[in-house]
């Protein structure tokens, strides 16, 4: 009977255990998650608002940029863009210029150290839309901060579901 009683409470007790690591787990993997995303957020606020400081602040200084486009032969081709003409372009925007990326959802799959992100998106030129499609983003925390370290993304005219603007 003690050793039934015994078998019991040790179950028990490891169960609980489990329990335990999967909740603290869970709730790791939702704060990586959440850094993740805070600095894609912040990329795109310095994107919508032409602060390159705060765009600096979210991006590795050796990011690369690709996209990729339909070709003439209705293949798909890469194009790459350097990454300090793209933030000096936003520099330079006319400030009668609104440009907006709408996010439409974000997956994220992140480690403590690497992170991929997957966000559908409309992009919006003076609040008409222009093409949507798909950013690709890799991450890396550098053990401070997360560094965007590569956008990939697709652009389509047609296709496009307009949620909201």
């Amino acid at each position: 009977m003690n050793s039934l009683y015994y078998h019991i409470i040790i179950f028990s007790l490891s169960s609980l255990l489990g329990y335990t690591q999967n909740t603290q787990s869970s709730q790791s993997k939702k704060l990586l998650q959440e850094e993740v995303k805070a600095t894609i957020t912040t990329f795109f606020e310095g994107f919508h608002s032409a602060d390159t400081t705060k765009i600096y602040t979210s991006i590795d200084k050796s990011m690369i940029l690709q996209t990729i486009i339909p070709d003439t032969k209705g293949g798909r081709t890469i194009t790459m863009s350097n990454v300090k003409m793209f933030v000096l372009a936003i520099h330079n925007k006319q400030q009668s210029e609104n440009w907006k990326e709408e996010l439409l959802d974000f997956k994220i799959e992140a480690t403590d150290a690497i992170a991929h992100v997957w966000t559908p998106y409309n992009f919006y030129l003076n609040d008409r839309l222009s093409h949507c499609g798909v950013n690709s983003f890799q991450l890396y925390n550098n053990g401070t901060a997360w560094k965007i370290t590569a956008i990939a993304d697709t652009r389509n005219t047609e296709g496009c579901i307009v949620t909201t603007n």
